[in-house]
């Protein structure tokens, strides 16, 4: 990598554009970057990390993406810009990079931050032309970390190398050394290998312990199953051996579960034989008793059947009786039957006698039916008169109704006279009220169009009035905080020069001796400035700055304050004219009270024309009526005559019809009433007649059937008789005898119950206890056997469950201890790793050997051959080895510490450590050739003797064809080094003078 131009705008400490050659100071080969302190001389090598990797190293690149890498001296409309130009990789290269800004908004109040931009561009040598790459910060970032093969880290630690860095690297402890050396070499995947290896340890170790709890967990449960009796290995899980005694253990258990199941069947078949034997001798016992049992009670029996003999026979004589009664039974209900019918017809012809008049109640059936037959004739000749009777009442209503229709329709024909006489006036006093409202409404519009702007014109001169004394109190506050801005900012400018003229004892005041100076790199220091009287530190310039900036802020925001009034005085100027303020009120209101009357006028405008239209309607409809009720009249007066003539005829004929009866309908109903009890009387009489001669023929026929049957007389007979109810429960009461009788008889003839009866009584109570006895002997011994088979067959289900687990863990077993013995040597706690070095640091070990070696061969030569660097492995107190770095003094042939090199030894040391580790990490960045090199500061620490030595192998890189700048404020480097690049400092900021070789 080779640098060759770098342009600056608007960076750190340079407010101006600046522009350094590289490859003009390159030609010497050194070169020398200087200038005073706080100058900028490390802000240039920060442009160049920042134009390479978007950054700049450690705290200076701050917070807010990069916006605090722009100059405090750079003008409001300059952007901050770093260009570089470089070659890498055999292809030249252009990156311009601008990081964000912050700047006014083009349009209304306030600023805006513009995003960062970043261009890359190649050097076509073909077409001698730039081409643009790309403009994506991620890809630019990605194609320039691969170019280089360095993070942005090592670059720092290679390309730019901080001598103090690498003197506190020499007297660091091996922790330290560490995480530089993890940072500039990448080990990362190493320790990502150890923490992967410890991770995966743990994951394993933890499915074995997992696997050997549940192993555990199925030990417990044999244990539980087989009552106890199992003993558990005292291991916990992970122990080596957990496995293998479980399923000792468990065997054990099977065998003791299978002895124990094997009595319990033979316990079993005992129970069950003694079981059988009890269960025998119970049913023999049990059916003695019941045999015994049933002898005793046929014999009770046949002893109550004995005492009910008497009984049973007159029951037998009873049914006998009534059987015979049986054959009398029709001729008894014949003769009560025709009983109750002849007295039932005997009591309707007495009541129907009782209705007739005293000529007619002792006559016979026929006289009374041909009476009944003249009044039925007489009641037919009057059904023409009852017709003519309904007509006229017909007739009548339907007059009525005539003479309601008449006084309706005049009553019709009145009220329309008198409203359509007032019908023209109603008319025109309508017609007038449409008419105003119209008119009203059209100069409502008018008005309307006037209105709105009259208010504007009102609103508008109300604002200009009180603009115009907002603009005079804006332009005074304008005006006082600009000469707040002014006197504020003489003020911190004051300070910041009376602090820089005492500069040098604020940095005294840090001074300690045996310290490096940050200066000059001297650690002794005899004569330190002292602050005077009255001086100015960073905190009083920063509070001054802070005070002008909000002076100018506020300054900033007076100002845009009185623009935006004074615009706004213009506008309202604009729209009210120079019309005074009271004229254009008096005017609006006018105009808005003529407005309001005029719409009040108008909105009746649809009532009005309502009203009219429901007034015209009315009139057509009270004409109408008043025609129709005229017509309606006319036509009633010729149905009035048809009606009276109709009538006439209908009243004569009615009076000939109902004679001395008040109406037509008396008379028929008195003849219908008649007619109607003669016949009833004359049937009444006739059904009599008819049920004496039957009654009269039962009771001959009830004499011959009850003579017959052998009964003295009917009466007899009919006391024999029984009812259904009583001839049921006397059978049933003699088909029970026969039935008990039989029974009883049959039980007493049977063999084997008298046989039972003679012998003794049957010993229930004994035999049943001890089948009881028996009974609980065989459940017992059925449960102890199921139990035990139970077990039996847990204890074989848990043991095939915990032998395909112990084989299912043992590849996982394998694999733990592999892991773990591998996690522990690469962790440094293995018995195997003697020097407890972890892997990390055993590859960083093997770098910085590198390192050291190619340190030593340019230390010999800064040291004139005294000095060797040596990369030591041993451990340091209790931590670990690997990283421990040693100097060989060659005058005393001893090795000792890096810490214990002098000021100037240590500078010369760091240097070519420093120089040591570009080489190899430029071999480790696959070979990117570093062309350019910054070497900052260390170098006041040295004689004139050693500074020439240094500077020679500094030269002496050359010859690789490489450049070196060095970064330094020592005046003896000014003589030695022809190329510079001095940074000036100034009020109005940095700027960079160059020097060739010339």
């Amino acid at each position: 990598m080779r640098l060759h131009r770098l342009d600056i705008t608007a960076f750190g400490p340079f407010g101006a554009s600046q522009s350094v050659d590289f490859d003009d100071l390159s030609a010497a080969g050194l070169f020398l970057l200087h200038g005073p302190t706080g100058a900028g001389k490390t802000s240039v090598l920060d442009a160049v990390c920042y134009s390479l990797y978007g950054s700049v190293p450690g705290a200076r690149q701050g917070s807010g993406q990069g916006m605090t890498l722009r100059s405090d001296h750079a003008a409001p409309g300059t952007r901050t810009e770093v260009r570089l130009e470089l070659t890498v990789a055999g292809r030249r290269l252009e990156i311009t990079r601008q990081p964000p800004w912050e700047r006014l908004k083009l349009r209304g109040k306030g600023t805006t931050v513009d995003k960062a931009q970043t261009w890359l561009r190649e050097y076509d040598p073909t077409t001698r032309a730039w081409k643009d790459l790309s403009r994506s910060h991620q890809e630019i970032g990605e194609e320039i970390t691969q170019l280089l093969g360095m993070s942005r880290e090592q670059f720092c630690q290679v390309v730019l190398l901080p001598q103090g860095d690498f003197a506190r690297f020499l007297r660091a402890d091996a922790e330290a050394r560490g995480k530089l050396l993890g940072r500039l070499f990448d080990t990362r995947r190493f320790a990502e290998v150890e923490k992967r290896l410890a991770e995966r340890r743990r994951a394993t170790e933890a499915q074995v312990r997992e696997g050997d709890a549940a192993l555990l967990a199925d030990a417990h449960r044999m244990q539980q199953a087989a009552g106890g009796t199992m003993e558990l290995p005292e291991l916990a899980p992970g122990e080596p051996g957990l496995a293998e005694a479980v399923l000792e253990a468990a065997a054990v258990a099977r065998a003791t579960a299978r002895e124990l199941l094997t009595i319990a069947d033979r316990r079993l078949a005992a129970a069950e034989s003694a079981r059988a034997a009890t269960g025998r001798e119970l049913a023999d016992a049990r059916e003695l008793d019941r045999l015994q049992r049933r002898f005793a009670e046929a014999r009770e029996r046949a002893a109550r059947l004995a005492e009910r003999s008497d009984a049973h026979r007159a029951a037998q004589e009873r049914m006998e009786r009534a059987r015979k009664a049986e054959a009398v039974a029709p001729a008894l209900e014949l003769r009560d039957a025709a009983d109750s019918e002849h007295r039932r017809a005997a009591a309707a012809e007495a009541r129907a006698r009782a209705l007739l008049p005293q000529a007619l109640a002792d006559a016979g059936a026929a006289p009374l039916a041909a009476a009944a037959r003249r009044a039925a004739e007489e009641l037919g000749g009057l059904e023409s008169a009852r017709r003519a009777e309904r007509r006229l009442a017909a007739l009548v209503e339907e007059r009525a109704g005539l003479d309601r229709q008449e006084r309706a329709d005049e009553e019709v024909r009145q009220e329309a006279e008198t409203w359509l006489a007032d019908w023209e006036t109603v008319r025109t006093a309508l017609q007038s009220r449409v008419d105003s409202a119209q008119e009203a409404a059209t100069r409502a519009e008018q008005l309307a169009v006037q209105r709105d702007p009259a208010r504007r014109r009102l609103t508008a001169a109300r604002q200009r009035d009180r603009l115009a004394d907002d603009t005079e109190a804006a332009r005074q506050r304008a005006l006082a905080a600009a000469e707040d801005a002014v006197e504020a900012r003489a003020h911190w400018l004051d300070l910041k020069e009376q602090r820089l003229h005492g500069i040098a004892a604020e940095l005294a005041a840090n001074l300690t001796d045996g310290t490096p100076c940050a200066v000059c790199g001297a650690t002794l220091h005899p004569a330190p400035a002292r602050k005077t009287a009255g001086h100015v530190d960073r905190e009083a310039e920063e509070r001054a700055l802070t005070a002008y900036q909000t002076a100018d802020e506020l300054r900033a925001q007076a100002e845009r304050h009185l623009g935006a009034v004074r615009e706004a005085l213009a506008a309202a100027r604009a729209e009210a004219g120079d019309t005074p303020t009271a004229q254009l009120a008096e005017e609006a209101e006018d105009l808005e009270g003529a407005y309001t009357r005029a719409r009040a006028t108008a909105s009746g405008l649809h009532a009005a024309q309502e009203e009219l239209r429901r007034a015209e309607g009315e009139r057509e409809q009270r004409v109408a009526a008043q025609q129709q009720a005229a017509v309606r009249s006319a036509s009633r007066v010729a149905g009035r005559d048809r009606l009276e003539r109709e009538q006439a005829a209908l009243e004569e004929e009615l009076t000939r019809a109902r004679g001395a009866a008040e109406s037509v309908t008396a008379q028929a109903a008195q003849l219908e009433r008649r007619a109607a009890l003669l016949t009833d009387a004359a049937d009444t009489a006739r059904a009599a007649e008819d049920t004496a001669r039957r009654l009269k023929d039962a009771d001959a026929r009830l004499a011959d059937a009850a003579f017959r049957a052998g009964f003295d007389t009917p009466a007899d007979a009919a006391a024999a008789l029984l009812g259904d109810t009583a001839h049921r429960e006397l059978q049933r009461r003699l088909d029970a005898w026969q039935s008990e009788d039989a029974a009883v008889r049959a039980v007493l003839a049977e063999a084997d119950t008298a046989d039972a009866a003679r012998r003794p009584p049957a010993d229930l109570t004994t035999a049943e206890q001890a089948a009881a006895d028996a009974d609980r002997r065989l459940r017992e011994a059925s449960s102890a056997r199921d139990a035990a088979d139970r077990c039996r067959a847990e204890l074989d289900r848990l043991s095939a469950h915990a032998a395909t687990s112990v084989r299912r863990l043992a590849p996982l077993r394998e694999e733990h201890t592999r892991v773990a013995r591998l996690a522990s040597l690469a962790a440094g706690t293995s018995a195997d790793n003697e020097r407890r070095m972890r892997l990390e640091s055993y590859v960083l070990a093997a770098r910085l050997e590198q390192v050291a070696a190619a340190a030593t061969a340019r230390l010999l030569r800064m040291s004139s051959g005294r000095y060797t660097l040596v990369h030591s492995d041993d451990r340091s107190g209790r931590g670990r080895s690997g990283l421990g770095l040693h100097v060989v003094d060659a005058w005393t042939g001893r090795e000792r510490d890096t810490a214990t090199l002098s000021g100037g030894e240590t500078f010369f040391a760091s240097l070519a450590l420093a120089l040591g580790l570009a080489d190899v990490v430029t071999d480790e960045a696959g070979g990117v050739r570093l062309d350019t090199l910054f070497i900052d500061e260390g170098f006041g620490s040295l004689d004139d003797q050693t500074l020439d030595e240094v500077l020679d192998v500094l030269d002496a890189l050359r010859e690789r064809d490489r450049s070196v700048g060095i970064v330094s404020h020592v005046p003896d480097l000014r003589r030695r080094i022809h190329a510079q690049l001095e940074v000036v400092k100034g009020r109005s900021g940095s700027v960079l003078r160059q020097r060739g070789a010339g």
